[in-house]
């Protein structure tokens, strides 16, 4: 599933973006999941209240208040560096002023289905590529996505109201989700994760240093390594930082 924002400060504009992912969606079996704004200003505040982000963005660029282009910088700004940017415009001599706000496409108003069609599917291949490096968590109310290397562990979490209740902790915040911590170890082994306890995982990327029994990570995050598990950890790690200088 593809998360989609169609920023457009016209209501038929936004439809007819929307109707074309609709069909699209059918024709070839891709899930978006699709959320309208009405200015840049709108998009941008949804960021800036860490709202769920989105894999593509498809901007008008001569929008009243912030043109596309601005929004997009602001998003960009924000350190929001993985969503693919699609820009609407009827000028195309304004898309030199965008190549600052890193990699983009844009489609000329009136928009060609079969044209969006193409660069929509080209954007989902590359979402697919980089797949592995994505996790969708359900936290209570929503669903939140998280890249890997932001990730610093995942710890599961005593509750008296929640089965199976997760932590997945980013130097940011801490979202909470739900599942088997012994499923989140086998799927991420190959992405730099190791399990160093019955009830943590961490993110190999984010070890700072090891004490008696306990390591340090990103954001002073201290977790407890399992007295079984110390060898293993150690020896996990000097491969890791093996494999990174090559």
């Amino acid at each position: 599933m593809y998360r989609v924002a169609i920023c457009d400060d016209e209501d038929k504009q936004r439809e007819i973006v929307k109707g074309l992912l609709i069909a699209l969606s059918i024709k070839v079996n891709i899930d978006f999941e699709i959320e309208g704004f009405s200015s840049g200003e709108q998009l941008v505040s949804h960021y800036e209240r860490n709202a769920p982000p989105f894999h593509i963005l498809i901007l008008d660029v001569e929008m009243g208040g912030i043109n596309g282009i601005q929004t997009a910088r602001q998003i960009r700004n924000l350190k929001h560096l993985d969503e693919q940017i699609v820009f609407l415009t009827s000028y195309p001599e304004y898309m030199v002023e965008s190549f600052d706000v890193m990699t983009f496409q844009y489609l000329i108003k009136p928009i060609t289905p079969q044209v969006l069609e193409e660069k929509m599917i080209k954007l989902c291949q590359y979402f697919q590529a980089l797949d592995k490096k994505f996790m969708i968590i359900k936290s209570a109310f929503e669903e939140v996505v998280l890249k890997h290397d932001d990730i610093i562990a995942i710890e599961a979490a005593k509750s008296l109201t929640i089965k199976s209740k997760l932590n997945f902790i980013t130097l940011n915040q801490t979202y909470e989700g739900k599942g088997i911590l012994a499923d989140y170890a086998l799927a991420l082994k190959d992405n730099n994760f190791l399990q160093i306890h019955r009830s943590v995982i961490i993110n190999l990327l984010h070890v700072r240093k090891f004490a008696s029994g306990v390591v340090l990570m990103s954001g002073g995050i201290e977790l407890p390594i399992g007295r079984s598990k110390l060898k293993e950890v150690k020896d996990c790690y000097t491969k890791f930082m093996i494999m990174k200088v090559h």
